[in-house]
């Protein structure tokens, strides 16, 4: 069959998606189909999301799985609930142990060392336990299902994958790689875009964690297992840590921007930084057409709320500013006054990318959901424990080894985080979940879609496919290629270093799911940098 899935030279659209009993948008087709299958039998929203994002870790294991983390904003019961499934530093894991590169402490970004305790299967079973309806076994039925019978690889998880065999050759050890590819690449290579790909160990473990909620991996058989694998490669993580890891429910944290509660979660997670971006922006005025000193202004206040993010932003317990002062209005006028007609050079870190999922859902009964999960760096660490199919995180590679920054690298504490599910509620009624994930662009990826949602006016599939641009470093900015070249053209005589990217992917990948007031109908749109797809019924 001739067919060429990654290129498409005529411009295309997508509409808006609407629906009335139940919605689920994600970046993976099958992962959509799953969640609103377990809607039809019974489930609710959070039932769906569940299954949905158990069977993300199958089907788009280039960017999350079983040993990564999670975090949800959740709306039921008439209320808005926070839950932070992110994981905690091993016991063992200190500045002290860290090998040295030219005299400094480095936290290498693969192997046993970045690995922090997986947060996602436990953030399952609590959502689960708390507002699910169905059988947990019978929510990761069809994850289990993927995973044992195996499913058609998509296009941009074919391009992920491939790209992930070549780098992790490089990088990992060939013990860890020949590991790795025992799962992942067991001809050595990817498997082809329209190739069916199947995981039975990933199905064993998906099984286990059905039928024990989640306890399995944090105090059974498959915590034996990352211990013991842990152990004889010389790695710090061990079953004591597993077994303390708890989900925490916290309370969300908002402004209110034109009218509209926009919420994030509070620190460990970098939402903040859209929340005071959104507060530098509320004195200005932007017309429904986008102009170059609307992006000017937009992008120089990223800039500023990145600076104190990354420079503040940690497990909260160990803080050294609150997330009020962050968001006062007094100090977002501060910041703001700084952001002048030239492009300014902030002098924040470099910033990385990573491999993230995101998901919305909504159902008949008013539930919904905003949820995502990561392994960071696509695969993540590159570790997959012996005999399970779980490929582990390497979110502490986020720890700093500055022993003066808050965000320092310290046994059982939770680094900074990158993933963040968004929503937005107004006059304390739900109008929905949105998120963009990927890294560092997840902020500015939440500015974007509420700016293009609430200043510009356009629908949830629009707000998505508009042209993005993204804050690298000091005064360096990237476009997309449909970016209008006199905006370009603007921007760089103010000042901008403005590169014109040659593809969409580090732009990040969003769902937006919003819901009529009056008439209950929702609206969704889904992303067109990815394999997205919406799922209604």
């Amino acid at each position: 069959m001739l067919s060429m899935p990654l290129y498409y030279p005529y411009a295309s659209k997508r509409h808006v998606t609407y629906a009335h009993n139940g919605m689920v948008a994600t970046s993976q087709p099958l992962a959509a189909q799953a969640g609103i299958t377990v809607m039809q039998a019974g489930g609710n929203a959070i039932d769906a999301a569940i299954a949905t994002a158990a069977t993300l870790t199958v089907v788009e294991p280039t960017s999350n799985g079983i040993g990564g983390d999670a975090f949800a904003i959740v709306w039921a019961k008439g209320q808005l609930h926070g839950m932070n499934a992110s994981g905690q530093s091993p016991s063992l894991l200190s500045l002290d142990v860290l090998p040295e590169e030219n005299g400094r402490k480095t936290i290498p970004a693969h192997g046993w060392t970045p690995i922090t305790v997986p947060g996602a299967p436990a953030g399952w079973a609590a959502l689960h336990k708390r507002f699910g309806k169905l059988p947990f076994a019978k929510v990761l039925e069809p994850a289990i299902h993927y995973a044992k019978q195996g499913f058609p690889i998509s296009p941009v998880l074919g391009y992920h994958w491939e790209r992930a065999v070549t780098a992790f050759e490089k990088v990992l050890t060939k013990e860890a790689f020949a590991e790795w590819c025992a799962v992942f690449a067991p001809e050595k290579r990817a498997p082809a875009i329209g190739a069916l790909w199947s995981s039975p160990r990933h199905a064993a473990s998906l099984q286990e964690i059905a039928d024990s909620y989640a306890d399995s991996l944090y105090s059974g058989s498959l915590a034996d297992k990352i211990d013991q694998a842990s152990r004889e490669a010389g790695g710090y993580i061990r079953k004591s840590d597993l077994k303390e890891m708890a989900v925490e429910w916290v309370d969300p944290i908002s402004v209110n921007y034109r009218g509209y509660q926009v919420w994030e979660l509070p620190p460990n997670g970098q939402g903040i930084a859209t929340l005071m971006a959104l507060q530098m922006l509320q004195g200005d005025t932007f017309s429904e057409t986008r102009s170059e000193k609307d992006l000017h202004v937009q992008i120089e206040a990223m800039k500023y709320a990145f600076r104190d993010t990354q420079a503040q932003v940690t497990d909260s317990r160990m803080m050294h500013v609150t997330t009020e002062q962050l968001l006062s209005k007094a100090y977002a006028q501060s910041r703001r006054a700084l952001i002048c007609e030239e492009a300014a050079d902030p002098q924040a870190g470099e910033l990385s990318t990573s491999g993230t999922v995101y998901l919305a859902t909504a159902d008949h009964e008013g539930n919904m959901v905003s949820f995502i999960q990561s392994n960071y760096m696509g695969f993540g660490s590159g570790i997959v424990v012996p005999g399970t199919g779980i490929s582990l995180q390497n979110r502490g590679h986020d720890f700093s080894t500055d022993p003066s920054h808050p965000n320092v690298l310290a046994p059982k504490k939770r680094t900074y985080h990158t993933i963040i599910p968004g929503f937005i509620t107004k006059n304390e009624q739900p109008i929905g979940p949105f998120g963009v994930m990927g890294g560092y662009m997840q902020p500015q990826g939440h500015l974007q879609v509420i700016l293009n949602l609430l200043d510009y006016k356009l629908n949830p599939q629009a707000a998505l496919d508009a042209p993005r641009w993204q804050w690298i470093k000091e005064k360096n900015v990237l476009v997309e290629q449909q970016m209008d070249a006199a905006i370009i053209e603007s921007l760089v005589r103010r000042g901008h270093q403005v590169d014109i990217a040659p593809t969409s992917y580090s732009f990040g990948r969003g769902q937006i799911i919003l819901r009529n007031c009056e008439t209950g109908v929702l609206s969704g749109g889904t992303e067109m940098r990815t394999d997205g797809h919406i799922a209604v019924y």
